[in-house]
């Protein structure tokens, strides 16, 4: 039995595999379509979420299984001080699979070491979004054709954006990937992901203003501004604007550079850039459906 909590728990061989069956998914829906019948997901989200909950409900239905669960703390035993623990052991007995998010980074790891089905990491705080990796990096396989050779500008809140570690970390195993980090100074990437790439002797470095770096990017990964990570309101209105992506900034870019969000949006992305074909991040949302997809059938044995 396989879980996944990080995204560096695939291989590259693994992910290539994992694609090619959400790339086969996507031209042939119909060959899935029952491919989980008899089969239940539980979606166990003790933080609000539309897009991952919604994508793994999605995902699962249109595999033919069906869904249970619970979208926030509250209406769950959590209310009532019952542990990760005590829940995963109950809902093993239930489902067949599990996605986990949790407010406390490590949590889906604590389930799954207690778990007797598999249980993939929905998001755990600042920490890890595996599966929204597996989403971008499936849209950057699929409309750049390939994972390597490319600068790659991630910008935004970079210090608590779990989407951010998890892709670092997963392009950190390609060929010839440089990453300029793009953040004011308060929200800088933690210290271990310069280690990281230091280690690694990745290149990349850390700088301030957007537009310096525009016409250098063969990507560009937007994030918001994450209130609800904020310890207080003042810090978060004095940063939640200062970076907004805009048609003048994407006319300093390339023609063929891609422009990506985990998605949900704030203020960051004027709404005018969504009609520019570069880009591609409600693209990036459906790809997230195929990946999940995929994810499911191989977790269960079925792909």
């Amino acid at each position: 039995m396989k879980h996944v909590i990080s995204p560096l728990d695939f291989t590259t061989e693994e992910l290539d595999r994992l694609f090619d069956l959400a790339g086969d998914i996507e031209r042939n829906p119909a060959k899935y379509a029952h491919a989980c019948e008899g089969r239940i997901l539980a979606t166990c989200f003790y933080e609000p979420s539309t897009r991952t909950r919604l994508s793994f409900e999605s995902a699962m239905c249109r595999l033919g299984g069906k869904v249970v669960g619970f979208s926030d703390a509250s209406s769950s035993s959590a209310s009532k001080g019952e542990s990760v623990s005590d829940t995963i052991r109950m809902i093993s007995g239930y489902a067949d699979i599990c996605a986990m998010r949790h407010p406390k980074e490590g949590a889906p790891m604590v389930a799954a070491e207690k778990s007797s089905i598999p249980v993939i990491n929905a998001g755990d705080g600042g920490h890890q979004h595996p599966t929204q990796t597996l989403a971008d990096l499936l849209t950057i396989r699929s409309l750049k054709g390939r994972l390597s050779h490319f600068t790659v500008g991630l910008c935004g809140d970079l210090k608590f954006g779990r989407t951010v570690h998890s892709l670092i970390h997963a392009l950190a195993r390609y060929k010839d990937v440089r990453f300029l980090l793009i953040s004011p100074e308060e929200l800088r990437v933690p210290d271990y992901i310069p280690d990281l790439l230091r280690a690694k002797d990745i290149p990349y470095e850390e700088v301030v203003r957007l537009e310096a770096v525009m016409p250098r990017l063969d990507m560009l990964y937007m994030t918001r501004v994450q209130k609800e990570r904020f310890f207080n309101e003042e810090d978060y209105v004095r940063l939640k604007d200062f970076y907004v992506l805009d048609a003048a900034k994407m006319s300093l870019a390339k023609e063929d550079m891609l422009v990506l969000h985990p998605l949900p949006r704030v203020n960051e992305i004027d709404p005018e850039v969504d009609q520019d074909p570069r880009a591609v991040y409600f693209r990036q949302a459906r790809y997230g459906v195929y990946v999940r997809m995929a994810l499911i059938l191989t977790l269960l044995g079925l792909g």
